[in-house]
């Protein structure tokens, strides 16, 4: 009797074994490209200056995708050579958003400028998003906000569009119909990109903002892509009308709040109203803001023509003075009566005159608790390398809050 039960038991096991290997089916975790073929790709924008498209080609590399614009009214200065060198050397184009919006309506109208900057160009991958600094939105209101996005570029553009995001965003904020769009994720120092929840698979994988490419004066971000990154239509994308400036689409410039800064003072001197910064950046408290945080403030990113004061630091040289801010060292000395142009010194005052973009100049960012190079690098849309040059970090790994960077 008591062998027969021991038979059975055992049999019962076998069966259940036999049941769970060969019926159930089995989940899968592992997180990976969407097809096995990997495209060697970059993705570059003003930062990477004057880039030799012929040696990047012979250097293996496949696809590149350019930063276009920004916000409502920002053009990266680097757009239009990229574009024409990278389509003359014969690599695969594509083209990015950086997204600011903070409602439905400016997704829209950001789209629109997107998409008339680019109309009557030949792209061969997908439009991407790059949206990523969200202020102080809800999970709703960014799905929302990227969803209507996306949605109005393929509309205009008749193209597919892809979604460009950190690891930690895809995970933890993407979410809904947004997930539909194929993912481009970035996520560095790893063999591979963690799981991403959300998404069975990646069509693009930014793997490190270090990368080396023959052509390429210091870093850019390196990518692999899969053939889901390419797009079925590679025609002329349709003309689209830039939308009309209004009061909104005036563009924003992001500032970092000073310790003793209000709201009140902050609108007096940037000729603007709380309410507008409240809006912009969807303050739930007008009377609680935190120095160091950043906040993004009404303001052409396309300056034309606008008066600032620098103020000469140890190092500096009017040359470096006017690539910084994408003018000539003539055209400061004669604003300033400057005689001898190899001679200034720290602490002095320079009116400087300029058609200056969102690239010129610098932001002052005081390191937070928390705080990476990385972290900050992607907040501000930059690369750790230019972040590291600008102040002459010799350890990256060791930053401390409070420290106060050049960006």
């Amino acid at each position: 009797m008591y062998k027969k039960k021991w038979i059975k038991a055992i049999f019962t096991l076998l069966v259940c074994f036999v049941f769970t290997i060969y019926i159930l089916p089995i989940p899968v975790f592992a997180f990976g490209p969407s097809d096995s073929k990997l495209y060697e790709g970059i993705d570059v924008s003003v930062y990477q200056g004057n880039i030799d498209f012929k040696k990047v080609k012979e250097a293996g590399i496949e696809v590149v995708y350019i930063r276009s614009s920004q916000g409502f009214s920002y053009i990266d200065s680097y757009f239009e050579r990229n574009y024409q060198k990278a389509k003359e050397n014969g690599l695969k184009i594509g083209f990015y958003h950086y997204v600011t919006a903070r409602s439905n309506e400016e997704a829209k109208r950001q789209a629109q400028f997107f998409v008339s900057l680019i109309s009557g160009k030949s792209v061969d991958c997908r439009l991407a998003m790059d949206f990523e600094t969200f202020g102080e939105l809800s999970k709703r209101q960014i799905n929302e906000i990227g969803l209507t996005f996306m949605k109005t570029v393929e509309e205009l553009s008749k193209k597919q569009v892809i979604l460009y995001s950190n690891a930690y965003t895809a995970r933890n904020t993407w979410e809904g119909e947004v997930t539909n769009y194929p993912l481009w994720i970035a996520e560095y120092g790893v063999s591979r990109p963690e799981d991403a929840i959300n998404w069975k698979s990646w069509a693009g994988w930014q793997y490190t903002d270090e990368g080396r490419v023959n052509g390429i004066s210091g870093y850019v971000d390196r990518d692999k892509f899969t053939k889901d990154v390419f797009l079925e239509d590679g025609s002329e994308i349709p003309d689209v009308e830039k939308p009309e400036e209004n009061e909104n689409s005036s563009g924003t410039t992001t500032i970092t709040i000073k310790k003793g800064d209000t709201l009140s003072e902050l609108a007096i001197k940037y000729n603007t109203t709380v309410a507008e910064l409240v809006r912009l950046n969807n303050i739930k408290n007008p009377n609680l803001i935190y120095a160091g945080a950043t906040l993004i403030i009404p303001g052409k990113e396309n300056g034309a023509n606008d008066t600032q004061i620098y103020t000469v630091k140890k190092g500096d040289t009017l040359s470096k003075i006017a690539q910084m801010f994408h003018t000539s060292v003539q055209t400061i000395a004669k604003d300033n009566n400057i005689s001898n142009i190899h001679k200034i010194y720290p602490g002095q005052k320079l009116k400087i005159n300029s058609n200056c973009n969102y690239d010129c100049g610098h932001t002052i960012y005081t390191v937070k608790r928390g705080d990476t190079l990385w972290s900050i690098a992607r907040r501000y849309h930059t690369s750790i390398a230019n972040i590291v040059r600008l102040n002459r970090i010799k350890n990256p790994n060791l930053i401390y809050p409070g420290q106060m960077f050049r960006l």
